[in-house]
Parts: C-alpha cells; structure tokens; sequence
C-alpha cells in the first residue's frame, strides 16, 4: 500500500503533493516539507496510508471521536 502526502488547507480542501511506495521516503518528504513552512501558511501537511487514493482521501476528512477521558 502507497503513502500519500497531502496538504489540508483550513476549508477542508485536499490537495495531493506526492504518493511513495516506502515509507522512510514520504517521511522524509513531510519533515521537509513541515521545515519549509512559514508561520503564515495555513496548511497543514499530513502523511497517510492507504489502498488508493479515494480511500487516502476519504480517511483525512473522516471526523474521528474523541478518545475517552480517563483511559491511558
């Protein structure tokens, strides 16, 4: 399964940057990344793995619960 990299912009909008078959290299990719930001960017750039792409998609603007309270 792939590795995607993705910029999240504040509207939820989803922009694909670079898919990798390895994950050490889309690691690498997102600290770089992550370094060449300012502080008035306003994206965030996340890494995921998934089967394709939908599902790359489709896992980062899922709402996730909250983890409970109390329990470590």
């Amino acid at each position: 399964m792939p590795y995607f990299i993705y910029n999240i912009f504040p509207d939820k909008k989803l922009e694909l940057l670079d898919e990798y078959a390895k994950y050490r290299d889309a690691r690498d990719n997102v600290r770089e990344r992550r370094k060449e930001q300012t502080e008035n960017d306003t994206q965030t750039v996340r890494l995921v793995h998934a089967r394709h792409q939908q599902e790359a998609e489709r896992l980062l603007t899922t709402k996730r619960e909250a983890r409970p309270t109390g329990e470590d």
